[in-house]
Protein backbone atom coordinates (compact mmCIF):
# COMPACT_ATOMS: atom_id res chain seq x y z
CA UNK A 1 0.00 0.00 0.00
CA UNK A 2 1.48 3.32 -1.08
CA UNK A 3 0.72 6.95 -0.20
CA UNK A 4 1.45 9.35 -3.06
CA UNK A 5 3.99 6.92 -4.45
CA UNK A 6 5.75 6.38 -1.11
CA UNK A 7 5.50 3.26 1.02
CA UNK A 8 3.58 4.02 4.21
CA UNK A 9 5.50 3.90 7.47
CA UNK A 10 4.07 1.95 10.41
CA UNK A 11 3.03 5.14 12.22
CA UNK A 12 1.37 6.57 9.11
CA UNK A 13 -0.44 3.31 8.47
CA UNK A 14 -1.79 3.24 12.03
CA UNK A 15 -2.95 6.86 11.75
CA UNK A 16 -4.63 6.13 8.43
CA UNK A 17 -6.29 3.02 9.86
CA UNK A 18 -7.74 5.03 12.74
CA UNK A 19 -8.99 7.78 10.44
CA UNK A 20 -10.66 5.28 8.13
CA UNK A 21 -12.45 3.55 11.03
CA UNK A 22 -13.66 6.91 12.38
CA UNK A 23 -14.87 7.87 8.90
CA UNK A 24 -16.62 4.51 8.60
CA UNK A 25 -18.41 4.92 11.93
CA UNK A 26 -19.53 8.44 11.03
CA UNK A 27 -20.71 7.14 7.66
CA UNK A 28 -23.19 4.86 9.44
CA UNK A 29 -24.92 7.98 10.78
CA UNK A 30 -25.34 9.27 7.25
CA UNK A 31 -26.55 5.82 6.20
CA UNK A 32 -29.22 5.74 8.91
CA UNK A 33 -30.40 9.30 8.27
CA UNK A 34 -30.73 9.10 4.50
CA UNK A 35 -31.51 5.39 4.12
CA UNK A 36 -28.37 4.61 2.13
CA UNK A 37 -26.78 1.17 2.56
CA UNK A 38 -23.63 1.56 4.66
CA UNK A 39 -21.58 -0.55 2.24
CA UNK A 40 -21.96 2.17 -0.43
CA UNK A 41 -20.50 4.79 1.88
CA UNK A 42 -17.67 2.52 3.03
CA UNK A 43 -16.72 1.70 -0.57
CA UNK A 44 -17.00 5.38 -1.48
CA UNK A 45 -14.42 6.21 1.18
CA UNK A 46 -12.03 3.70 -0.39
CA UNK A 47 -12.68 5.00 -3.89
CA UNK A 48 -12.21 8.66 -2.86
CA UNK A 49 -8.84 8.09 -1.20
CA UNK A 50 -7.77 5.73 -4.00
CA UNK A 51 -5.51 6.49 -6.90
CA UNK A 52 -8.14 7.73 -9.39
CA UNK A 53 -9.74 10.55 -7.34
CA UNK A 54 -7.51 12.09 -4.66
CA UNK A 55 -4.55 9.85 -5.41
CA UNK A 56 -3.76 9.47 -1.71
CA UNK A 57 -3.36 5.69 -1.78
CA UNK A 58 -2.47 3.24 -4.51
CA UNK A 59 -3.63 -0.28 -3.75
CA UNK A 60 -3.84 -3.15 -6.22
CA UNK A 61 -3.05 -6.22 -4.10
CA UNK A 62 -5.92 -8.50 -5.12
CA UNK A 63 -4.71 -11.41 -3.01
CA UNK A 64 -4.64 -9.30 0.17
CA UNK A 65 -8.07 -7.86 -0.61
CA UNK A 66 -9.46 -11.37 -1.07
CA UNK A 67 -7.95 -12.57 2.21
CA UNK A 68 -9.38 -9.58 4.11
CA UNK A 69 -12.74 -10.11 2.42
CA UNK A 70 -12.97 -13.78 3.40
CA UNK A 71 -11.89 -13.01 6.99
CA UNK A 72 -14.55 -10.31 7.19
CA UNK A 73 -17.22 -12.64 5.82
CA UNK A 74 -16.35 -15.19 8.52
CA UNK A 75 -16.93 -12.62 11.27
CA UNK A 76 -20.08 -11.21 9.64
CA UNK A 77 -21.63 -14.66 9.15
CA UNK A 78 -20.70 -15.65 12.70
CA UNK A 79 -22.37 -12.54 14.11
CA UNK A 80 -25.44 -13.12 11.95
CA UNK A 81 -25.63 -16.78 12.95
CA UNK A 82 -25.41 -15.88 16.64
CA UNK A 83 -28.58 -13.80 16.34
CA UNK A 84 -30.49 -16.25 14.12
CA UNK A 85 -32.90 -18.12 16.33
CA UNK A 86 -33.70 -21.71 15.46
CA UNK A 87 -37.32 -21.22 16.51
CA UNK A 88 -37.77 -18.56 13.81
CA UNK A 89 -36.17 -20.43 10.87
CA UNK A 90 -37.23 -24.00 11.64
CA UNK A 91 -40.47 -23.59 9.70
CA UNK A 92 -38.76 -22.01 6.65
CA UNK A 93 -35.94 -24.50 6.13
CA UNK A 94 -37.44 -25.82 2.88
CA UNK A 95 -37.88 -22.47 1.08
CA UNK A 96 -34.59 -21.04 2.34
CA UNK A 97 -32.69 -24.17 1.27
CA UNK A 98 -34.40 -24.10 -2.12
CA UNK A 99 -33.56 -20.42 -2.61
CA UNK A 100 -29.97 -21.01 -1.48
CA UNK A 101 -29.43 -23.77 -4.05
CA UNK A 102 -31.98 -23.90 -6.86
CA UNK A 103 -32.54 -20.15 -6.61
CA UNK A 104 -28.85 -19.33 -6.97
CA UNK A 105 -28.51 -21.77 -9.88
CA UNK A 106 -31.50 -20.26 -11.69
CA UNK A 107 -30.24 -16.71 -11.10
CA UNK A 108 -26.83 -17.74 -12.40
CA UNK A 109 -28.34 -19.28 -15.53
CA UNK A 110 -30.57 -16.33 -16.45
CA UNK A 111 -27.79 -13.79 -15.82
CA UNK A 112 -25.34 -15.93 -17.82
CA UNK A 113 -27.62 -15.86 -20.87
CA UNK A 114 -27.92 -12.07 -20.60
CA UNK A 115 -24.18 -11.57 -20.13
CA UNK A 116 -23.41 -13.83 -23.08
CA UNK A 117 -25.23 -11.49 -25.45
CA UNK A 118 -24.69 -8.12 -23.70
CA UNK A 119 -20.94 -8.41 -23.11
CA UNK A 120 -20.18 -10.97 -25.83
CA UNK A 121 -18.41 -13.33 -23.42
CA UNK A 122 -18.17 -17.03 -24.23
CA UNK A 123 -20.56 -19.30 -22.35
CA UNK A 124 -18.10 -20.28 -19.60
CA UNK A 125 -17.18 -16.66 -18.90
CA UNK A 126 -20.85 -15.71 -18.90
CA UNK A 127 -21.63 -18.54 -16.47
CA UNK A 128 -18.73 -17.38 -14.27
CA UNK A 129 -20.22 -13.87 -14.15
CA UNK A 130 -23.65 -15.25 -13.27
CA UNK A 131 -22.18 -17.44 -10.51
CA UNK A 132 -20.30 -14.51 -8.98
CA UNK A 133 -23.40 -12.32 -8.86
CA UNK A 134 -25.94 -15.06 -8.07
CA UNK A 135 -26.08 -15.07 -4.27
CA UNK A 136 -27.94 -12.82 -1.82
CA UNK A 137 -25.46 -11.09 0.46
CA UNK A 138 -25.71 -11.96 4.16
CA UNK A 139 -24.11 -8.73 5.41
CA UNK A 140 -26.52 -6.60 3.38
CA UNK A 141 -29.60 -8.57 4.48
CA UNK A 142 -28.62 -8.72 8.17
CA UNK A 143 -27.97 -4.97 8.15
CA UNK A 144 -31.23 -4.15 6.31
CA UNK A 145 -33.40 -6.26 8.63
CA UNK A 146 -31.69 -5.45 11.94
CA UNK A 147 -34.36 -4.20 14.33
CA UNK A 148 -37.06 -4.34 11.63
CA UNK A 149 -40.25 -6.30 12.14
CA UNK A 150 -40.57 -8.01 8.75
CA UNK A 151 -43.30 -10.65 8.42
CA UNK A 152 -41.77 -13.60 10.32
CA UNK A 153 -41.79 -16.20 7.54
CA UNK A 154 -40.40 -13.70 5.00
CA UNK A 155 -37.67 -12.27 7.21
CA UNK A 156 -36.58 -15.68 8.47
CA UNK A 157 -36.50 -17.09 4.93
CA UNK A 158 -34.30 -14.27 3.64
CA UNK A 159 -31.93 -14.40 6.60
CA UNK A 160 -31.55 -18.18 6.33
CA UNK A 161 -31.13 -17.97 2.55
CA UNK A 162 -28.47 -15.25 2.71
CA UNK A 163 -26.61 -17.09 5.46
CA UNK A 164 -26.47 -20.37 3.54
CA UNK A 165 -26.33 -19.47 -0.17
CA UNK A 166 -22.69 -18.35 -0.29
CA UNK A 167 -21.43 -21.96 -0.63
CA UNK A 168 -23.51 -22.42 -3.80
CA UNK A 169 -22.16 -19.21 -5.33
CA UNK A 170 -18.59 -20.07 -4.39
CA UNK A 171 -18.99 -23.62 -5.71
CA UNK A 172 -20.34 -22.40 -9.07
CA UNK A 173 -17.57 -19.80 -9.32
CA UNK A 174 -14.83 -22.35 -8.64
CA UNK A 175 -16.48 -24.85 -11.01
CA UNK A 176 -16.53 -22.28 -13.84
CA UNK A 177 -12.86 -21.43 -13.20
CA UNK A 178 -11.98 -25.14 -13.18
CA UNK A 179 -13.67 -25.59 -16.56
CA UNK A 180 -11.62 -22.68 -17.88
CA UNK A 181 -8.28 -23.59 -16.29
CA UNK A 182 -8.49 -27.41 -16.17
CA UNK A 183 -9.72 -28.86 -19.48
CA UNK A 184 -10.32 -32.34 -18.02
CA UNK A 185 -12.99 -31.12 -15.57
CA UNK A 186 -16.41 -32.77 -15.97
CA UNK A 187 -19.85 -31.99 -14.62
CA UNK A 188 -19.55 -35.02 -12.34
CA UNK A 189 -16.48 -33.46 -10.74
CA UNK A 190 -18.61 -30.42 -10.05
CA UNK A 191 -21.46 -32.41 -8.52
CA UNK A 192 -19.03 -34.29 -6.28
CA UNK A 193 -17.39 -31.01 -5.20
CA UNK A 194 -20.79 -29.52 -4.34
CA UNK A 195 -21.92 -32.53 -2.31
CA UNK A 196 -18.60 -32.60 -0.48
CA UNK A 197 -18.78 -28.89 0.32
CA UNK A 198 -22.30 -29.08 1.72
CA UNK A 199 -21.91 -32.34 3.67
CA UNK A 200 -18.47 -31.59 5.14
CA UNK A 201 -19.38 -27.96 5.87
CA UNK A 202 -22.62 -28.91 7.62
CA UNK A 203 -21.07 -31.75 9.64
CA UNK A 204 -18.05 -29.75 10.81
CA UNK A 205 -20.23 -26.74 11.55
CA UNK A 206 -22.52 -28.89 13.70
CA UNK A 207 -19.60 -30.65 15.41
CA UNK A 208 -17.49 -27.57 16.16
CA UNK A 209 -20.58 -25.56 17.08
CA UNK A 210 -21.38 -28.08 19.79
CA UNK A 211 -17.73 -28.15 20.88
CA UNK A 212 -17.92 -24.35 21.21
CA UNK A 213 -21.13 -24.60 23.22
CA UNK A 214 -19.59 -27.12 25.61
CA UNK A 215 -16.48 -24.98 26.01
CA UNK A 216 -18.60 -21.97 26.92
CA UNK A 217 -20.56 -23.90 29.52
CA UNK A 218 -17.67 -25.78 31.12
CA UNK A 219 -14.39 -23.97 30.41
CA UNK A 220 -13.46 -21.62 33.27
CA UNK A 221 -11.60 -18.54 32.06
CA UNK A 222 -10.33 -15.66 34.19
CA UNK A 223 -12.08 -12.95 32.18
CA UNK A 224 -15.58 -12.90 30.69
CA UNK A 225 -14.18 -11.18 27.58
CA UNK A 226 -11.97 -14.18 26.86
CA UNK A 227 -15.07 -16.24 26.08
CA UNK A 228 -15.92 -13.84 23.25
CA UNK A 229 -12.35 -14.06 21.93
CA UNK A 230 -12.56 -17.84 22.16
CA UNK A 231 -15.74 -17.94 20.08
CA UNK A 232 -14.32 -15.73 17.32
CA UNK A 233 -11.23 -17.95 17.33
CA UNK A 234 -13.48 -20.99 16.98
CA UNK A 235 -15.23 -19.31 14.02
CA UNK A 236 -11.94 -18.95 12.16
CA UNK A 237 -10.91 -22.46 13.14
CA UNK A 238 -14.25 -23.83 11.93
CA UNK A 239 -13.81 -22.15 8.55
CA UNK A 240 -10.24 -23.42 8.24
CA UNK A 241 -11.11 -26.98 9.24
CA UNK A 242 -14.02 -27.19 6.79
CA UNK A 243 -11.93 -25.71 3.96
CA UNK A 244 -9.07 -28.12 4.71
CA UNK A 245 -11.40 -31.08 4.21
CA UNK A 246 -12.86 -29.56 1.00
CA UNK A 247 -16.04 -28.41 2.73
CA UNK A 248 -17.75 -25.04 2.74
CA UNK A 249 -16.13 -22.96 5.45
CA UNK A 250 -18.78 -20.23 5.30
CA UNK A 251 -21.63 -22.71 5.75
CA UNK A 252 -19.76 -24.33 8.66
CA UNK A 253 -19.29 -20.96 10.38
CA UNK A 254 -22.96 -20.03 10.04
CA UNK A 255 -24.19 -23.37 11.42
CA UNK A 256 -21.69 -23.29 14.30
CA UNK A 257 -22.74 -19.74 15.18
CA UNK A 258 -26.41 -20.73 15.20
CA UNK A 259 -25.67 -23.54 17.64
CA UNK A 260 -23.78 -21.18 19.96
CA UNK A 261 -26.40 -18.44 19.64
CA UNK A 262 -29.28 -20.79 20.49
CA UNK A 263 -27.53 -22.42 23.44
CA UNK A 264 -28.37 -19.68 26.00
CA UNK A 265 -24.85 -19.73 27.42
CA UNK A 266 -23.76 -17.76 30.47
CA UNK A 267 -21.72 -15.31 28.37
CA UNK A 268 -24.28 -14.60 25.64
CA UNK A 269 -24.37 -10.80 26.13
CA UNK A 270 -20.59 -10.43 26.05
CA UNK A 271 -20.20 -12.64 22.97
CA UNK A 272 -22.98 -10.92 21.01
CA UNK A 273 -21.71 -7.42 21.80
CA UNK A 274 -18.09 -8.31 20.97
CA UNK A 275 -19.09 -10.07 17.74
CA UNK A 276 -21.29 -7.17 16.65
CA UNK A 277 -18.50 -4.64 17.23
CA UNK A 278 -15.95 -6.80 15.43
CA UNK A 279 -18.36 -7.38 12.53
CA UNK A 280 -18.71 -3.61 12.07
CA UNK A 281 -14.94 -3.16 12.10
CA UNK A 282 -14.50 -5.93 9.54
CA UNK A 283 -17.26 -4.51 7.33
CA UNK A 284 -15.62 -1.08 7.30
CA UNK A 285 -12.18 -2.51 6.56
CA UNK A 286 -13.47 -4.88 3.88
CA UNK A 287 -15.53 -2.37 1.93
CA UNK A 288 -12.89 0.36 2.14
CA UNK A 289 -10.29 -2.11 0.82
CA UNK A 290 -12.64 -3.23 -1.96
CA UNK A 291 -13.26 0.43 -2.80
CA UNK A 292 -9.50 0.99 -3.00
CA UNK A 293 -9.22 -1.96 -5.37
CA UNK A 294 -11.55 -0.24 -7.85
CA UNK A 295 -10.39 2.35 -10.34
CA UNK A 296 -13.39 4.72 -10.71
CA UNK A 297 -12.23 6.02 -14.10
CA UNK A 298 -12.79 2.52 -15.49
CA UNK A 299 -16.35 2.53 -14.11
CA UNK A 300 -17.14 5.76 -15.96
CA UNK A 301 -16.74 4.06 -19.32
CA UNK A 302 -20.03 4.65 -21.17
CA UNK A 303 -20.09 1.13 -22.62
CA UNK A 304 -19.64 -0.41 -19.17
CA UNK A 305 -22.34 1.86 -17.74
CA UNK A 306 -25.10 0.94 -20.19
CA UNK A 307 -24.17 -2.73 -20.21
CA UNK A 308 -23.94 -2.80 -16.42
CA UNK A 309 -27.30 -1.08 -16.05
CA UNK A 310 -28.88 -3.57 -18.45
CA UNK A 311 -27.49 -6.55 -16.53
CA UNK A 312 -28.60 -4.96 -13.23
CA UNK A 313 -32.10 -4.50 -14.66
CA UNK A 314 -32.23 -8.12 -15.83
CA UNK A 315 -30.92 -9.36 -12.48
CA UNK A 316 -33.40 -7.36 -10.38
CA UNK A 317 -36.51 -7.58 -12.54
CA UNK A 318 -36.12 -10.89 -14.38
CA UNK A 319 -33.49 -13.30 -13.01
CA UNK A 320 -34.20 -12.94 -9.29
CA UNK A 321 -38.03 -13.05 -9.63
CA UNK A 322 -37.81 -16.13 -11.87
CA UNK A 323 -35.52 -17.81 -9.34
CA UNK A 324 -37.78 -16.95 -6.41
CA UNK A 325 -41.08 -17.94 -8.03
CA UNK A 326 -39.75 -21.24 -9.42
CA UNK A 327 -37.79 -22.29 -6.32
CA UNK A 328 -40.77 -21.63 -4.02
CA UNK A 329 -43.45 -23.34 -6.12
CA UNK A 330 -46.03 -25.01 -3.91
CA UNK A 331 -44.76 -23.27 -0.77
CA UNK A 332 -46.89 -21.15 1.54
CA UNK A 333 -46.02 -17.65 0.30
CA UNK A 334 -48.44 -15.05 -0.98
CA UNK A 335 -47.71 -13.11 -4.17
CA UNK A 336 -46.85 -10.05 -2.05
CA UNK A 337 -44.34 -12.08 -0.05
CA UNK A 338 -42.76 -13.54 -3.19
CA UNK A 339 -42.51 -10.07 -4.68
CA UNK A 340 -40.72 -8.79 -1.60
CA UNK A 341 -38.37 -11.80 -1.46
CA UNK A 342 -37.57 -11.17 -5.12
CA UNK A 343 -36.71 -7.53 -4.46
CA UNK A 344 -34.67 -8.40 -1.35
CA UNK A 345 -31.98 -10.28 -3.30
CA UNK A 346 -29.42 -7.70 -2.20
CA UNK A 347 -25.87 -7.87 -3.50
CA UNK A 348 -22.85 -6.88 -1.45
CA UNK A 349 -19.47 -8.14 -0.32
CA UNK A 350 -19.64 -11.75 -1.55
CA UNK A 351 -19.90 -10.97 -5.30
CA UNK A 352 -17.02 -8.50 -5.10
CA UNK A 353 -14.85 -10.94 -3.14
CA UNK A 354 -15.71 -13.72 -5.61
CA UNK A 355 -14.86 -11.35 -8.47
CA UNK A 356 -11.27 -11.32 -7.20
CA UNK A 357 -10.95 -15.03 -8.01
CA UNK A 358 -10.75 -14.46 -11.81
CA UNK A 359 -8.27 -11.61 -11.21
CA UNK A 360 -5.97 -13.88 -9.23
CA UNK A 361 -6.42 -16.70 -11.76
CA UNK A 362 -5.39 -14.28 -14.51
CA UNK A 363 -8.10 -15.27 -17.00
CA UNK A 364 -9.07 -13.17 -20.00
CA UNK A 365 -11.59 -10.39 -19.27
CA UNK A 366 -10.93 -10.72 -15.50
CA UNK A 367 -10.71 -6.95 -14.98
CA UNK A 368 -13.86 -6.34 -17.02
CA UNK A 369 -15.71 -8.98 -14.99
CA UNK A 370 -14.56 -7.36 -11.74
CA UNK A 371 -15.58 -3.86 -12.86
CA UNK A 372 -18.96 -5.05 -14.14
CA UNK A 373 -19.67 -7.00 -10.92
CA UNK A 374 -18.73 -3.96 -8.84
CA UNK A 375 -21.06 -1.81 -10.92
CA UNK A 376 -23.96 -4.27 -10.52
CA UNK A 377 -23.40 -4.49 -6.75
CA UNK A 378 -23.44 -0.69 -6.41
CA UNK A 379 -26.59 -0.49 -8.52
CA UNK A 380 -28.30 -3.18 -6.45
CA UNK A 381 -27.39 -1.51 -3.17
CA UNK A 382 -28.44 1.91 -4.42
CA UNK A 383 -31.77 0.88 -5.92
CA UNK A 384 -32.90 -2.18 -3.94
CA UNK A 385 -31.23 -1.24 -0.67
CA UNK A 386 -32.88 2.18 -0.46
CA UNK A 387 -36.36 0.97 -1.47
CA UNK A 388 -36.55 -2.29 0.45
CA UNK A 389 -38.22 -1.01 3.63
CA UNK A 390 -40.64 1.33 1.79
CA UNK A 391 -41.67 -1.66 -0.34
CA UNK A 392 -42.23 -3.76 2.78
CA UNK A 393 -44.49 -1.02 4.16
CA UNK A 394 -46.35 -0.73 0.84
CA UNK A 395 -46.94 -4.49 0.77
CA UNK A 396 -48.03 -4.47 4.42
CA UNK A 397 -45.17 -6.77 5.41
CA UNK A 398 -43.53 -4.40 7.89
CA UNK A 399 -44.81 -4.03 11.43
CA UNK A 400 -43.56 -1.79 14.24
CA UNK A 401 -39.81 -1.96 14.85
CA UNK A 402 -38.75 -4.84 17.04
CA UNK A 403 -38.38 -4.03 20.68
CA UNK A 404 -34.76 -4.33 21.72
CA UNK A 405 -33.35 -4.16 25.19
CA UNK A 406 -32.31 -0.51 25.79
CA UNK A 407 -29.96 -1.58 28.57
CA UNK A 408 -27.21 -4.18 28.43
CA UNK A 409 -27.84 -5.67 31.83
CA UNK A 410 -25.65 -8.69 32.37
CA UNK A 411 -24.52 -10.81 35.28
CA UNK A 412 -20.74 -10.48 35.31
CA UNK A 413 -18.70 -12.85 37.45
CA UNK A 414 -15.01 -13.58 37.70
CA UNK A 415 -15.95 -17.24 38.04
CA UNK A 416 -18.03 -19.49 35.82
CA UNK A 417 -21.71 -18.53 36.18
CA UNK A 418 -24.68 -20.60 35.09
CA UNK A 419 -27.12 -17.69 35.41
CA UNK A 420 -28.08 -14.93 33.03
CA UNK A 421 -30.36 -11.89 32.93
CA UNK A 422 -32.90 -12.32 30.12
CA UNK A 423 -35.23 -9.49 28.96
CA UNK A 424 -38.94 -10.05 28.19
CA UNK A 425 -41.53 -7.49 27.05
CA UNK A 426 -45.13 -7.46 28.25
CA UNK A 427 -47.38 -7.12 25.17
CA UNK A 428 -50.84 -5.54 25.21
CA UNK A 429 -52.40 -9.01 25.01
CA UNK A 430 -50.40 -10.45 27.90
CA UNK A 431 -52.40 -12.13 30.64
CA UNK A 432 -49.89 -10.72 33.15
CA UNK A 433 -51.02 -7.11 32.62
CA UNK A 434 -52.32 -5.72 35.91
CA UNK A 435 -50.90 -8.57 37.98
CA UNK A 436 -48.30 -8.05 40.67
CA UNK A 437 -45.02 -9.95 40.68
CA UNK A 438 -46.27 -11.80 43.75
CA UNK A 439 -49.14 -13.17 41.63
CA UNK A 440 -46.76 -14.72 39.06
CA UNK A 441 -45.46 -18.25 39.45
CA UNK A 442 -41.90 -18.44 38.11
CA UNK A 443 -39.78 -21.54 37.49
CA UNK A 444 -37.47 -22.54 40.38
CA UNK A 445 -34.31 -20.44 40.89
CA UNK A 446 -35.78 -17.61 38.80
CA UNK A 447 -36.41 -14.00 39.88
CA UNK A 448 -37.38 -10.68 38.25
CA UNK A 449 -34.40 -8.43 38.97
CA UNK A 450 -35.39 -5.22 37.18
CA UNK A 451 -38.25 -3.63 35.23
CA UNK A 452 -37.75 -0.91 32.62
CA UNK A 453 -40.86 1.20 32.02
CA UNK A 454 -40.72 4.05 29.49
CA UNK A 455 -36.92 4.24 29.88
CA UNK A 456 -37.14 4.39 33.67
CA UNK A 457 -35.60 1.62 35.77
CA UNK A 458 -37.99 0.39 38.46
CA UNK A 459 -36.67 -1.73 41.36
CA UNK A 460 -39.24 -4.54 41.53
CA UNK A 461 -41.08 -5.61 44.65
CA UNK A 462 -43.78 -8.19 45.18
CA UNK A 463 -46.44 -5.46 44.81
CA UNK A 464 -45.11 -4.05 41.51
CA UNK A 465 -47.83 -4.32 38.86
CA UNK A 466 -46.95 -5.21 35.28
CA UNK A 467 -48.00 -2.67 32.65
CA UNK A 468 -48.06 -2.94 28.82
CA UNK A 469 -44.62 -2.35 27.33
CA UNK A 470 -42.75 -3.22 30.54
CA UNK A 471 -39.36 -4.84 30.02
CA UNK A 472 -38.77 -7.51 32.66
CA UNK A 473 -35.18 -8.58 33.27
CA UNK A 474 -35.33 -12.08 34.66
CA UNK A 475 -32.39 -13.78 36.36
CA UNK A 476 -32.51 -17.47 35.58
CA UNK A 477 -30.25 -20.47 35.27
CA UNK A 478 -29.24 -21.14 31.67
CA UNK A 479 -30.84 -24.57 32.10
CA UNK A 480 -34.19 -22.87 32.82
CA UNK A 481 -34.30 -20.65 29.71
CA UNK A 482 -36.41 -22.97 27.57
CA UNK A 483 -38.82 -23.52 30.44
CA UNK A 484 -38.96 -19.76 31.02
CA UNK A 485 -39.61 -19.06 27.33
CA UNK A 486 -42.52 -21.51 27.32
CA UNK A 487 -43.99 -20.14 30.54
CA UNK A 488 -43.78 -16.49 29.50
CA UNK A 489 -44.83 -17.30 25.93
CA UNK A 490 -48.09 -18.76 27.23
CA UNK A 491 -48.63 -15.59 29.28
CA UNK A 492 -48.00 -13.24 26.33
CA UNK A 493 -44.47 -12.12 27.21
CA UNK A 494 -41.97 -12.08 24.33
CA UNK A 495 -38.24 -12.50 24.65
CA UNK A 496 -36.42 -9.37 23.51
CA UNK A 497 -33.30 -9.25 21.37
CA UNK A 498 -30.13 -8.19 23.14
Amino acid sequence: MCLNGSVLSTDSLILLFGLLLVAGVLATRVSTRFGLPALLLFMSIGMVIGSDITGLIFFDNTGLAQMIGVAALIVILFEGGLQTKWSSIRSVLAPSASLATIGVLLTTGVVAVAVRFVFGFDWIEAFLFGAIIGSTDAAAVFAAFKGKNIAPNVGATLEAESGTNDPMAMFLTILALDFMMKPGTTIWDGIWMFVLQIVVGALLGYLLGNVSRLMLNHLKLDSSGLHAVLMISMAFMTYGAAAYFAGSGLLAVYIAAMIVGNAHTAHEVTIVQFSEALAWIMQIIMFVILGLLVFPKQLLDLELIWKGLLISFILMFIARPIAVYLSTLGMAFTNKEKLFISWAGLKGAVPIVLATFPLIAGIDNAQLIFNAVFFVVVTSALIQGTTLMPLATKLDLLGPDKIRSPYSIALVSSKQSQHQLVPYVATEASSMIGKTLADITLPPNTVVNAIVRQDYLIPPTGQTKIEPGDLLYVLASTYRHDQLDRKFGEDGLERVEL
